[in-house]
């Protein structure tokens, strides 16, 4: 609240021997009078009139007083310096603004010489970040302490029609001390204000002031919902252990299930940081969950986690993130917040940076949280141990081109395999498999003087891989039986651009036809290795012109194969822009490695599975409106039908912001997908008034007609509060509805409150 500052920069500016050796020497209607108050400072005092009565001892400025010293600027009616008694009074529209942006204002000031005691009248302060402390009046005792009598405090900006109406929220005190010693402020008999009306009371309590960056103390409450939990107050206690550690506690009740313990211990390091996180429950009430879940079987419940990150210098960085739970679905149950995800990813790591070089050393183990005693998910996922990737591209050029070196080992262990029955498909293998690629690749682009960019391409690649698996059970494809199978892949290709530019005055095309070929070697044991990298492939324009079209290192592209296209990009003075790729790709010779089956058919249906593929484009346009819009499409290579579409649009203006995307994907039997996709998301918020905007999104399901989820929302915001309120349905195939309410309450400078459940049907339900 800063009212020291303002006793210390008047006290300060009214050194005795100076302030009278100085007026006697410009005379009693000096008006702009300039001395040394210290060795490190100067100070400017400017009036209509200065006496000094020699008497008394006193020295008046009246008459638009101005006093400048050490960046503090303040101006006054009248200013009055008791030499005897080292007082120093100021009358009348008190203004000051201090160096660190903080106005002051007030009507009656009384200090003494050292500022240790000091009385202000009809006080107000208007800080840098826009909040405001009004007051009677405020007093300081000893030099330590300051009080203010009656204070007010708000971030809201004051009614500029009537500023007596009172702001959206306020706190009142009746009695605030600011304590220098124990660097606190205690309030007494305070309350929250809400448009005027009181809303809660405290009969005192203590927060930091601002010199304090860390203070410990009870932070702002959370609140929740659900069926199995019941109501959830959650208080949480902040402890500043250390100027380099704290630790915050959390105690959260549930009406139905007791008392859940948390602590979270964060340690900061020169060259990095460390979370410790913990949290427990004893359950009063497990029958409350469904019958046969993890939920409903155990009484004692906990998780323990820690996450770290160091750089070890400006270019490695190591960390880590592992969690471990008493069983499959704690964290996910109770909302740990950052472990309560479905699926959460336990990862060790070491990465490296340095020009264009790249190195990331990982390990993985997957927890997949489920109520399902019987579930086999988490032990269908692979523990990574460990992933590796390394590209280095060369700074020196070789023979004139660019030369890049990439390596990738991925070793990973699966307890049980991962089978999709329904569909055919086996995601993962049990056992222990571990692969190693290295791959050489050199390039270069020779510009013709007739335009035409040419780029050569050669690369060299080799697989070496170790198998300790067995083949699913079932699978009637090809899968080696070899325990260290290899393979190699040599690549020689060529790239030809040929932009042309057509300009006007008022536009400006470019035109590129582009052409590719690239002649390999057939990908050995196609589809007979285990495939954990490489399971998502979609053709589309983005891909068209990849030398490798596979998503990862376990499937690789052989055969000779061309890519042919043409690339289109417009630019219109009035601030349109228009983009566009079209093409089609060709097997030339060699085996089609989009034809071959493996464990997920990755390349059927793909329109890349016959020789001449299907076709691909994709168009753009962006108006200067902020409206743009993206088209893609897969089509039949003889029929031209319509394989798959994604079409977004989307719009952005002071009024409106909408997002829309559909997507239409044809059957794909071979990869799993027996019926058509077709799919309409949107998102949209409409702002109906300065600080009244209203929300929603949808995802509706065309081809089974039901709406997989939607939101509707309203929300306020101005300069000093927010508020968010959110409606959400989910349903599911079968029409099974789930609902979910929240709420979120922001008043700056004070914090954030939410409300919200995970699940409330069984709430809406029985009311």
């Amino acid at each position: 609240m800063r009212i020291a500052g303002l006793f210390a920069v008047l006290a300060a500016s009214t050194a005795p021997d100076a302030l009278v050796s100085s007026a006697q020497a410009q005379g009693i209607n000096g008006t702009d009078i300039n001395f040394q108050a210290s060795p490190d400072a100067q100070l400017l005092l400017t009036a209509n009139e200065l006496v000094f009565n020699q008497d008394t001892q006193t020295v008046i400025a009246t008459g638009a007083v101005q006093v400048d010293y050490d960046g503090y600027r303040m101006v006054a009616r009248r200013l009055e310096y008791h030499q005897r008694t080292g007082r120093l009074k100021a009358y009348g529209d008190i203004e000051m603004i201090e160096p660190d942006g903080n106005i002051i204002y007030a009507q009656e000031l009384d200090v003494t010489d050292d500022f240790g005691d000091g009385f202000v009248n009809a006080l107000r302060i208007e800080r840098p970040d826009n909040t405001r402390i009004v007051a009677d009046s405020a007093q300081r005792f000893d030099g330590e302490r300051t009080t203010l009598n009656n204070g007010v405090y708000t971030a809201c900006e004051i009614c500029e029609e009537d500023p007596s109406k009172p702001p959206l929220w306020q706190i009142k005190a009746r009695r605030v001390t600011q304590d220098g010693k124990t660097k606190t402020i205690r309030l007494e008999g305070a309350q929250f204000e809400l448009f005027g009306r009181p809303i809660a009371y405290l009969p005192f309590l203590v927060v930091p002031d601002h010199t304090v960056k860390r203070k410990s103390g009870f932070l702002i409450p959370s609140f929740s919902y659900s069926k199995q939990l019941g109501a959830k107050v959650g208080v949480p206690y902040y402890f500043a252990l250390n100027p380099h550690y704290d630790l915050t506690v959390t105690v959260s009740g549930y009406t139905r299930q007791g008392f859940l313990g948390e602590a979270e211990f964060r340690q900061q390091f020169e060259s990095g940081k460390h979370v410790l996180k913990i949290a427990g429950i004893h359950q009063l009430s497990p029958n409350a969950f469904d019958a046969g879940t993890v939920d409903a079987g155990v009484d004692n419940r906990g998780m323990i986690a820690s996450r770290g990150e160091f750089q070890i210098n400006p270019r490695w960085t190591f960390g880590w993130d592992v969690m471990v739970q008493s069983d499959n679905s704690f964290s996910n149950t109770y909302d740990i917040g950052g472990y309560n995800e479905i699926t959460e990813t336990s990862q060790i790591y070491l990465t490296g940076l340095s020009g264009r070089n790249f190195f990331d050393l990982r390990g993985f183990y997957f927890d997949i949280q489920s109520t399902n005693p019987a579930s086999t998910d988490e032990e269908e996922q692979p523990i990574v141990h460990p992933s590796l990737d390394y590209t280095r591209i060369f700074d020196r050029p070789v023979a004139g081109g660019e030369l890049t070196f990439n390596s990738n080992l991925l070793s990973l262990t699966r307890d049980e395999a991962e089978i999709d029955a329904a569909n055919d498909k086996y995601p993962g293998v049990e056992g222990t498999s571990t692969r190693l690629t290295t791959e050489l690749e050199w390039k270069r682009t020779i510009v013709t003087d007739q335009g035409l960019l040419i780029t050569p391409i050669a690369a060299a690649r080799g697989d070496l891989y170790y198998l300790d698996v067995d083949a699913p059970m079932g699978y009637t494809g090809p899968f080696t039986t070899q325990t260290t199978p290899a393979r190699g892949l040599l690549t020689a290709g060529v790239e030809a651009r040929y932009p042309i530019q057509i300009a006007t005055a008022s536009v400006s095309h470019v035109v590129e036809p582009i052409g590719q070929i690239f002649a390999r070697n057939d990908e050995q044991l196609a589809g007979g290795l285990p495939n954990e990298d490489a399971q998502s492939f979609v053709f589309d324009a983005s891909t068209l012109f990849e030398r490798d079209k596979f998503s990862g290192y376990d499937r690789m592209e052989g055969g000779t194969r061309a890519n042919l296209g043409v690339r289109y990009t417009g630019t219109f003075r009035n601030g349109v822009s228009l983009r566009g790729i079209f093409g089609q790709s060709y097997q030339i010779a060699g085996l089609n490695s989009f034809a071959t089956p493996d464990l997920v058919n990755v390349g059927a249906f793909s329109g890349l599975e016959t020789d001449r593929s299907d076709f691909v484009g994709s168009v753009g346009v962006d108006l200067p409106n902020g409206f743009s819009m993206t088209a893609e499409g897969r089509f039949d290579e003889t029929s031209f039908n319509l394989e798959r579409s994604d079409v977004g649009v989307s719009y952005s203006g002071k009024i409106i912001s909408t997002a829309f995307a559909h997507t239409t994907v044809k059957p794909q039997p071979g990869y799993g997908s027996t019926t058509s996709r077709n799919e309409l998301k949107g998102a949209a918020s409409i702002q109906f008034t300065e600080y009244w905007k209203a929300f929603g999104s949808v995802s509706y399901d065309i081809e089974n007609k039901f709406m997989a989820d939607n939101t509707i929302g309203f929300g306020y915001a101005d300069e000093c509060f927010a508020i968010t309120l959110s409606y959400t349905q989910q349903r599911d195939a079968d029409e099974a509805i789930d609902w979910s309410v929240g709420a979120k309450i922001s008043l700056r400078t004070l914090g954030d409150v939410n409300f919200g459940s995970a699940s409330l049907d069984g709430f809406l339900n029985n009311n």
